[in-house]
């Protein structure tokens, strides 16, 4: 349900010649602080864009600038734990503690708003839409997650988020790991593994997360299918689901089931993308979201709804 070896591509070959608008910080765990990219213009209705575990806000690529620019004030977030933002100090990320922060930022945000979550990002969106303290919003689009998900693909990603937990000695055995895991080489410069990777007192190159996330107490919380399904009972926001059609964490037929039980859902299947489309299509990524948002929530006003 986390996987953060697409998003690195992006946030070499695109994050350092993108115009950012403005850095938001917003309450985070204990205190800290999270951090945010801002584009697009000052009073448009807001999109959230909540990434996958493992990785930070650049990895949604050019998606967050085109928004920007198609007239939505775009929020590129760090989760929790993750890039720019404070880390819990008792390593609690559970959902419930994750979704209760996400209620806040949204009551903060206000509406129109509608929230497009990836993998670990759509998680905690389910979660938090089916408490009794979440604000309204406008649409939601899940990316490549569902309540139910293939356990062969979710274990594959666990394990190479727990591997290398003592980091790389080089930028270049970051690069042949990933390589490994994705199949295939690295494309563009090598630096940008710098947006998901930091140097640490020993000289070693770790993720820029929080290895607790994957700690086993906060991994199988995160696995209840009932409670994210319980979740989205009361939805009624229009939803869009966007599965990456070589997927191997959500299968199309889980994806087909989730859309049926909700009032106001529909399912794309993009082509050539595996579990982070956002990395392996941005484009097609990007126009799906555009266009499913021109047709719920214009840039101009708010649509009528909400969940």
């Amino acid at each position: 349900m986390e996987d953060f070896a697409a998003g690195w591509q992006r946030s070499a070959t695109e994050g350092s010649c993108m115009n950012i608008f403005e850095r938001r910080e917003f309450s985070g765990l204990d205190g800290g602080v999270l951090v945010a990219d801002v584009y697009g213009p000052v009073g448009a209705p807001t999109v959230l864009l909540l990434h996958g575990g493992g990785q930070t806000r650049h990895a949604w690529g050019r998606a967050a600038q085109t928004l920007g620019d198609a007239g939505w004030r775009t929020v590129a977030l760090d989760l929790p734990g993750h890039g720019d933002s404070a880390w819990a100090t008792d390593g609690d990320y559970r959902i419930e503690v994750l979704a209760e922060r996400m209620c806040r930022i949204w009551r903060e945000l206000g509406t129109p708003l509608a929230v497009v979550g990836a993998s670990l990002g759509g998680l905690i969106s389910m979660a938090a839409v089916g408490r009794a303290d979440a604000p309204p919003i406008n649409a939601l689009v899940l990316v490549d997650i569902a309540p139910r998900m293939e356990e062969a693909g979710v274990e594959r990603i666990v394990r190479f988020m727990r591997a290398q937990p003592d980091g790389f000695a080089t930028l270049e055995e970051a690069a042949l790991h990933i390589a490994a895991y994705r199949g295939r080489p690295m494309e563009g410069p090598i630096e940008g593994l710098k947006k998901n990777l930091r140097l640490n007192a020993q000289g070693r190159w770790v993720w820029h997360w929080d290895p607790r996330l994957m700690s086993e107490a906060n991994h199988n919380h995160r696995r209840d299918p009932d409670g994210y399904e319980r979740a989205l009972r009361g939805l009624q926001a229009p939803t869009l689901l966007l599965r990456g059609q070589r997927s191997d964490v959500i299968s199309e037929e889980d994806a087909r089931a989730l859309v049926q039980t909700l009032p106001r859902a529909r399912f794309v299947d993009l082509k050539g993308a595996g579990h982070m489309i956002a990395g392996d299509a941005n484009d097609a990524f990007a126009a799906s979201v555009v266009d499913f948002l021109h047709e719920v929530m214009p840039p101009t006003h708010a649509p009528a709804g909400g969940n």
